[in-house]
């Protein structure tokens, strides 16, 4: 059995691959198969195909909407690079990732009308199509034009994700070539997903997608839907209570999160919880961040033993997985690996014990690159051709991994190193605390000085009491050195919709008081 949106397009034509919960448009197999090939023209007759460097690259600003996954089969069919780029970022960096890409063509929307008039200023010779302009530059028109027969000689694209910058300009992160560049041939992430995360390959899954798809989580397990013939249920923008009512609505039997999903839905008022059905619901997914404990077994509590979680990243370069079960048994943990060899190592490349910190490495023989960055590429590697994200952690006497925190987040206060996810973690189990961010700020004494950013439920409640309520809290379980030093209440902090939290914003603010007042 061939599984691809191709072969589903020919035996399934009418079975949904694609809803949107807000405006509730649809797209069924057989017109996503046209649509995209009418893509792939598109991009043939600019002379946009394969390359020795792994394709020519076209990007993609776009909110979350149904072409976005025309974009990526028709990519899929020419052997091009799909460039997602965030929708949170200004002009001048849309424009910095274009011009780092190399990017032949840019497909977006009338939504980002005002960074247009940017990139066009900083990039005159590149084509753009824009949805909804109606315009000469009109993307639907211009698709119009083209035939929807298959195009000769297929072969896979690939997706250049773009980091997210936070300790510098984002870099592209640059895969490997596919082992086989059939576009219909197997890839790694559906064997995880049916062997790992046990999503069944006959058609029936409903998968519910509440992130931005520009993502590497959202766009590559939406694309490992399509291959394994399901329904990807794409919410416009996450919201905890519409997306419980969207499990319900249309009977959601996978589903994909990061923790500040949880930790939203568990804010929720207990009747609004206990208001939908969730019963179809049999496999939830979670990942990009360490979930506190406490959020993670109330999940489980309420969800049953469904939640799977998963650490991995743009990069591709291993995967651990944790079912519930294994999570109880040993909490806490993000998985063991099931991709990818697992190694720990010290500063000086050693690899150390069983419930010893250290940098997390995988093995691999498929390793990406940092486009236009061979520096940061080495930088990630390990003398025995090993690749790090760059976090830490160790692993239990059962080879179960644990996140201590990213390297570039850590704090050296006063000479002693505090990673400051273990202080986040206790502050958002607090019922009065809807987020927060720990980050160290520069200090005369200590060199540093660890300060948290905290979004309260109800900013009424920022104050020095609340604060005093803060520390009371956190004291029973925090060494006295981690104690913040300053809290600072905001009404919002900057954090992507998949969770990632922009802590760079924050740090640079800090540094620039410091030199004010220095």
């Amino acid at each position: 059995m061939t599984l691809h949106p191709i072969a589903h397009a020919a035996n399934r034509p009418d079975h949904p691959a694609v809803i949107m919960t807000g405006s509730g448009d649809r797209m069924t197999y057989a017109e996503m198969d046209a649509e995209a090939n009418r893509f792939a023209r598109l991009l043939r007759q600019r002379k946009l195909g394969p390359t020795a460097e792994g394709g020519d690259a076209f990007a993609v600003l776009l909110e979350n909407r149904l072409e976005y996954f025309v974009l990526n089969w028709g990519s899929q069919r020419v052997g091009t690079m799909l460039v997602p780029i965030s929708t949170r970022l200004t002009g001048p960096e849309i424009a910095y990732i274009l011009k780092d890409s190399e990017a032949k063509l840019l497909i977006t929307s009338t939504h980002f009308s005002e960074a247009l008039d940017t990139v066009r200023a900083e990039c005159p010779d590149l084509e753009i199509l824009v949805m909804d302009s109606g315009a000469d530059d009109d993307f639907a028109a211009e698709l119009a034009r083209h035939s929807d027969a298959p195009v000769e000689d297929q072969r896979a694209g690939l997706i250049m994700l773009y980091s997210s910058g936070t300790t510098g300009q984002p870099k592209g992160v640059k895969p490997a070539p596919p082992a086989d560049p059939d576009p219909m041939a197997p890839v790694p992430l559906m064997g995880l997903a049916t062997l790992g995360a046990g999503m069944p390959a006959d058609g029936s899954m409903v998968y519910l997608s509440p992130a931005p798809l520009y993502h590497a989580a959202p766009l590559g397990w939406c694309s490992t839907v399509h291959r394994l013939g399901g329904t990807v249920v794409v919410m416009e923008k996450f919201e905890p209570e519409a997306a419980l009512k969207a499990i319900e609505t249309y009977k959601v039997t996978d589903s994909q999160w990061v923790p500040t999903h949880f930790v939203r839905f568990l804010k929720l008022d207990p009747a609004i919880r206990t208001r939908y059905d969730l019963s179809s619901h049999q496999r939830a997914l979670h990942a990009a961040a360490p979930c506190p404990v406490p959020i993670k077994r109330e999940m489980i509590e309420w969800w049953g033993p469904i939640v799977n979680e998963y650490y991995a990243g743009s990069e591709s370069i291993g995967m651990t997985f944790a079912r519930s079960e294994q999570w109880l048994a040993h909490p806490g943990t993000v998985g063991a690996p099931i991709y990818g060899k697992l190694h720990i190592c010290s500063p000086d490349g050693e690899e150390v014990p069983a419930g010893q910190d250290g940098l997390i490495f995988f093995e691999n023989d498929l390793l990406p690159t940092y486009h236009n960055d061979p520096d940061k590429t080495a930088e990630a590697m390990h003398a025995q051709g090993w690749m790090t994200l760059g976090d830490i952690g160790h692993v239990d006497e059962d080879g179960f991994l644990y996140l201590t925190d990213r390297k570039s987040h850590m704090i050296i206060s006063g000479g002693v190193n505090i990673y400051p996810q273990e202080i986040e973690n206790l502050l958002v189990t607090h019922d009065k605390v809807m987020d927060a961010a720990v980050i160290g700020a520069p200090d005369p004494d200590l060199g540093e000085k660890v300060v948290a950013v905290v979004q309260p439920m109800d900013m009424g409640a920022a104050g020095d009491a609340f604060e005093d309520e803060l520390r009371a809290f956190l004291a029973p379980n925090l060494a006295r050195m981690k104690m913040p030093k300053l809290f600072d209440f905001r009404p919002e902090l900057p954090r992507e919709a998949n969770g990632k939290l922009y802590k760079r914003e924050l740090r640079d603010e800090y540094v620039a008081k410091a030199r004010e007042n220095a």
